[in-house]
């Protein structure tokens, strides 16, 4: 991937795939408060939206994107698939299935939500996405919370993995993922992106920042995500934080504001263990 620059709202995902940098995430929104909330995202000019199977809102995201108006070729729309469709032909169904409920003929990403290495069957899984974007039915395909030993196994199948999706923010900062990512060219998308009880975004190291470039300590740890080369995608139905989420890239952190969020880092393991969580 390029270095960033101030104005980058993309990363190259896959040769001729861009992805935007800011994402909406849109669990645990369901039903119209989804709809909703993907409609006004639209309007405030968001282009990517992340969805998943076990979200139980495709159906509602669909909805929205068709209430916006939009082309569907503006929008990059990614969703994720559960475990029982591990296998080559199984990622094909789920594929189907997640199409039909957002009502489109293509996804931009598709990714394996949980690695479940109990079951065995995620390299599987990845063989069936590859498959996918060798026959056009997606345009590039990623996993989420896989481990640096489950992404080991993936490419010991000779796949190169362009993205993974897994939780990161200033207190999770999850090095060793990260370092395992950049050596061997995989783009990082953050997840809670501004952490679950967000303790960090009263922390001087955040809202020095925001306070001397006249943002939010919201914005400031999203430029901070960006910064870093990774898509972040944080959830918000308010119309006013989707604006705000988005709009960060009309500022810089410096290299020392950089420093300073990065060593809130305390070391925590994400929220839930991918050896043993799954759905």
């Amino acid at each position: 991937m390029s270095g960033l620059t101030q104005e980058t709202t993309t990363a190259e995902l896959a040769p001729g795939v861009a992805i935007p940098l800011i994402g909406l995430g849109t669990w645990p929104l369901t039903g119209g408060d989804a709809a909703a909330a993907v409609s006004q995202a639209i309007a405030n000019g968001y282009r990517h939206l992340d969805t998943a199977e076990n979200y139980g809102n495709e159906e509602a995201v669909g909805d929205g994107i068709r209430r916006s108006g939009i082309d569907r070729g503006q929008l990059f729309l990614t969703s994720k698939f559960n475990t029982q469709w591990h296998s080559r032909n199984g990622v094909r169904d789920a594929f189907e299935a997640s199409a039909r409920r957002l009502g489109t003929d293509y996804l931009d990403l598709f990714l394996v939500h949980w690695p479940n290495p109990a079951q065995g069957r995620f390299v599987e899984a990845c063989e069936g996405l590859q498959g996918l974007v060798d026959g056009g039915f997606i345009r590039a395909w990623g996993v989420s919370n896989f481990k640096p030993d489950h992404l080991r196994l993936v490419r010991s199948a000779g796949l190169d993995v362009p993205l993974n999706q897994v939780q990161i923010d200033p207190e999770h900062g999850q090095q060793e993922q990260l370092a395992y990512h950049l050596d061997h060219g995989i783009l990082t998308a953050a997840y809670s992106p501004l952490g679950r009880n967000g303790t960090f975004l009263a922390h001087p190291a955040v809202t020095g920042p925001a306070t001397e470039l006249g943002r939010t300590p919201s914005q400031v740890v999203l430029r901070w995500h960006v910064q870093h080369g990774r898509v972040a995608i944080p959830k918000s139905a308010n119309n006013q934080r989707q604006r705000e989420n988005l709009d960060v890239f009309s500022f810089a952190l410096t290299q020392a504001q950089l420093d300073a969020i990065d060593a809130l880092e305390t070391g925590a393991s994400p929220r839930l263990d991918s050896d043993t969580f799954f759905h």
